[in-house]
């Protein structure tokens, strides 16, 4: 038995495109971000998704309502999908943070543990996705040879996807550049040595046409 996830994150907004850093902060989509939702949706049609969870922050449930009005599925919301909260970083431009902080956007690229003033740190969002997925696997009964889609954010994406493979923390940096409304893929299948047990395994990183 295989579980399909794939991991989506919401198209863009104009923090995006404007190298804004959004954080947990309540964007939209853009004009452009909703038309990659679009597209995404119809990229996901063929792969049996059958359950969709979505962070709770609206560029992402935007994004989750395009696909599961398109693929006849309900959407269900989970805070804990949440993107890595920015503290003090959160609505300002790369080049604001920069010029505050020198060096620190690349300490914080290449050190997981390490948190924006009064934020998190990947592995911080790491833990609080890394349930939702463990929960679904304990209770989501049907999800056996069918795909569970999750609407997030490339932060949480990342550390998500570095977690269920079990990589060690410094290699969290590694998961790394996924663009809006691309997707993470991954394929979960009983332990050779221990068929209790899960291991996790990488379809594809930054999938999708956007």
């Amino acid at each position: 038995m295989q579980r399909r996830l794939i991991l989506l994150r919401h198209g863009e907004t104009e923090y995006n495109a404007t190298r804004r850093m959004q954080g947990q902060l309540d964007t939209n989509l853009s004009e452009r971000g909703i038309a990659q939702a679009h597209t995404a949706a119809k990229e996901l049609r063929d792969l049996g998704i059958k359950k969709i969870i979505s962070s709770d922050l609206t560029r992402a449930r935007d994004t989750a309502g395009v696909v599961g009005d398109d693929l006849g599925v309900e959407v269900v919301v989970d805070k804990r999908l949440r993107e890595t909260h920015l503290g003090q970083w959160q609505g300002k431009t790369h080049d604001e943070v920069d010029t505050a902080h020198d060096g620190a956007r690349a300490l914080w690229r290449s050190d997981p543990t390490w948190a924006p003033p009064e934020g998190e740190s990947r592995i911080d969002v790491a833990q609080r996705s890394r349930a939702v997925v463990d929960e679904l696997l304990d209770t989501y009964h049907e999800w056996g040879n069918s795909a569970v889609l999750l609407v997030a954010h490339g932060g949480t994406i990342a550390a998500l996807t570095a977690s269920l493979l079990g990589l060690d923390v410094a290699q969290y940096p590694l998961m790394k550049g996924l663009g809006n409304a691309n997707t993470s893929r991954l394929v979960a299948m009983p332990r050779v040595d221990d068929p209790a047990q899960t291991q996790w395994y990488l379809e594809a990183w930054n999938r999708g046409s956007n």
